[in-house]
């Protein structure tokens, strides 16, 4: 077997395997950047909260204390086990959200974020953006589905390797057409020279949205790189033993925000038990991570602080999480970076789909 015919048969069979998962994820994943503002544009009920009256304020003072309301209303109805993520609102208008994982339901709940009355709740794969994402970041398999879709970026690299190697031009006169679109020749040979070109003039971006999805999906990956560079992850600080008198929620977060009063509260984590420390996540300036990578652990019951960390300040991965997860996500420079994502899945798609019809064709 020559080189070449190597090259065309792993390229061949690699897209014929993984490649095809891979085609379905990128789909999905382009899916994702119109699925997501459309499903709040379309459910504003969950995603905006009520419009308030003046004749409302006695409803607002008699909720003094809604993020512990909603923390004992949590335990009560989940169970001691369940823990909890809490998404407060990040501008005017928004709902406060909170992701549920007990023993017996998983999802979000939507809230009115002065009152925490509901305002509606999800499962975690109820509505079609959810299942999409699900699908797309772990095949609904859970840890199994990230590792598996990890492993189909390194499948990428193969194909990108070998395609490469049967795109390059020889000599001078080959170059002048290596870039040729002769679309006017029939089906075949305008998929064929789609084909060859998106992965030719593509293939490196594409390379990039696949590397970082592998970078999400799998966290080992991060693991790995601080070995490498001998860097040691952020590990939450233990929670004594003494425990002290219990404060509300609301208190810690109160407390935690003085300490960075120019940043903004991305999420309030709260594990299942009290042995657990409360994890703050914060959005600092500078931080390009859209929820935030800065975190202040609070006792959860006293509430002192334990331990505080600024996301420049994060071990390499962490460092490296807070300009991947935007970039993946398109949420890193605005509109242009969610378009620009978008259009690469649906690239990376067409190559799958051009793929198999070109191996189609050639078997018949």
């Amino acid at each position: 077997m020559t080189a070449r015919r190597l090259w065309m048969w792993l390229h061949r069979w690699t897209g014929l395997t993984l490649g095809l998962l891979l085609a379905a994820a990128a789909l999905l994943g382009a899916l994702m950047t119109v699925l997501r503002p459309l499903d709040e544009a379309l459910h504003p009920e969950l995603f905006r909260a009520p419009a308030r009256a003046a004749e409302a304020s006695a409803a607002i003072e008699a909720s003094a204390t809604p993020l512990e309301t909603l923390r004992q209303r949590v335990a009560q109805e989940f169970g001691p086990k369940a823990t909890m993520t809490i998404r407060p609102p990040r501008e005017d208008g928004e709902s406060l959200r909170v992701m549920v994982r007990g023993s017996a339901w998983e999802g979000t709940l939507y809230l009115d974020p002065v009152t925490v009355a509901e305002l509606g709740r999800r499962g975690e794969a109820e509505g079609l953006a959810n299942i999409v994402f699900e699908l797309h970041s772990a095949l609904l398999l859970g840890d199994t589905g990230k590792a598996v879709l990890a492993f189909t970026a390194i499948a990428y690299l193969a194909l990108l390797v070998t395609g490469l190697i049967l795109w390059w031009p020889m000599n001078a006169a080959q170059w002048r057409h290596a870039f040729k679109l002769k679309l006017d020749k029939g089906t075949t040979r305008s998929l064929f020279d789609l084909h060859r070109f998106g992965g030719a003039v593509l293939g490196l971006l594409v390379a990039v949205a696949v590397a970082s999805g592998a970078w999400m999906a799998y966290r080992p990956i991060g693991g790995w790189i601080n070995t490498l560079v001998g860097d040691a992850a952020t590990k939450p600080p233990k929670v004594g033993k003494d425990h002290g008198e219990r404060v509300p929620l609301d208190t810690i977060v109160a407390d935690a925000r003085t300490r960075w009063p120019e940043g903004q509260v991305g999420f309030v984590q709260l594990a299942a038990a009290d042995t657990r420390a409360v994890r703050l996540r914060f959005k600092l300036p500078g931080d390009p991570h859209p929820n935030g990578l800065s975190s202040i652990w609070a006792h959860p019951v006293d509430g002192h602080v334990l331990a505080q960390q600024r996301w420049d300040q994060l071990d390499l991965a962490g460092r490296s999480t807070a300009w991947i997860y935007p970039l993946h996500a398109g949420e890193l420079f605005g509109v242009a970076n969610r378009v620009i994502t978008g259009l690469l899945g649906l690239a990376l798609f067409a190559m799958g789909v051009t793929g198999v019809w070109l191996w189609w064709r050639r078997r018949r």
